[in-house]
């Protein structure tokens, strides 16, 4: 018989990784003295060790390691269990990479310019939103703001007088044949109403977004510097893009605004 302390160095192990593993009845000792507690192990068990080792280092939890334990190595089991694994690496190699790259370009950037970017840019996800908006069709992007404004207020104004509707404003834009299509609204649970449409914005997998602090006349720079991030990581927009006011209230002064721009994108 081998002690805890015997076997754990055998396996290179922890004795309280065996204990927790006792516990959750992966590899229970051969023998646990009632009065003392202690444990001890039977030198054939460190096959079931170093298998629950390889398992774990494999990146499997517990409960699949307790399955493919319990039933033996059963081919189209551990062939259904690594080709998932196989999928959950690859996806956290993709993301380790794209920190990677990320790193180094922020030390490149650094090196040459002695400064840190402009604008941080995060990578998440978008929830799908329904929207009561205004949908508007503009020729060149100087018409823009001039839409923007009037058809918050207008929404607005067919939404009173319930003011607790207002707390989510966004804008979307999508380039198309026609022009650019705005579409600007709040986002809304209710019924159709006279004075707004009803618009469906879907979820999001990928999206880049920073902030814009400040008046909106000086977006543009913020959303050309979220571009170029966007793409020296390796990415292409993959849909329209949207800009979420998190702090617009008409009657201050725009320095106070906060705008989260977002950007649907997908790997180029």
């Amino acid at each position: 018989m081998l002690s805890i302390g015997a076997f754990a160095q055998i396996g290179q192990v922890t004795h309280r990784m065996l204990r927790h593993w006792d516990t959750a009845g992966l590899l229970v000792p051969a023998h646990v003295d009632r009065f003392t507690g202690y444990r001890s192990y039977d030198p054939s068990q460190l096959d079931r060790l170093h298998r629950i080792v390889a398992l774990r280092q494999l990146g499997f939890g517990l409960d699949d390691i307790a399955l493919i334990l319990a039933d033996g190595v059963d081919v189209g089991r551990l062939t259904g269990l690594l080709q998932v694994r196989r999928a959950e690496v690859a996806q956290e190699h993709e993301q380790a990479t794209a920190r990677l790259v990320d790193v180094e370009r922020r030390l490149r950037l650094i090196a040459k310019e002695k400064v840190m970017t402009s604008i941080e840019i995060v990578q998440k996800s978008l929830p799908a939103v329904r929207l009561a908006a205004r949908v508007t069709v503009v020729g060149a992007q100087p018409e823009v703001p001039g839409v923007v404004g009037p058809s918050f207020d207008a929404v607005a104004r067919a939404l009173a007088p319930n003011q607790g509707l207002l707390e989510t404003p966004i804008a979307q834009y999508d380039t198309g044949e026609d022009g650019l299509r705005v579409v600007v609204g709040y986002a809304y649970g209710g019924d159709a109403r006279p004075g707004f449409e009803i618009v469906d914005l879907p979820a999001v997998g990928t999206a880049m977004c920073a902030v814009h602090h400040g008046p909106v006349d000086g977006i543009a720079g913020s959303w050309q510097a979220l571009h170029t991030e966007m793409t020296e990581r390796g990415y292409v927009p993959s849909g329209p893009c949207r800009e979420l006011y998190v702090r617009a209230e008409p009657d201050h002064d725009q320095s106070d605004w906060v705008t989260e721009l977002q950007q649907p994108v997908t790997r180029a």
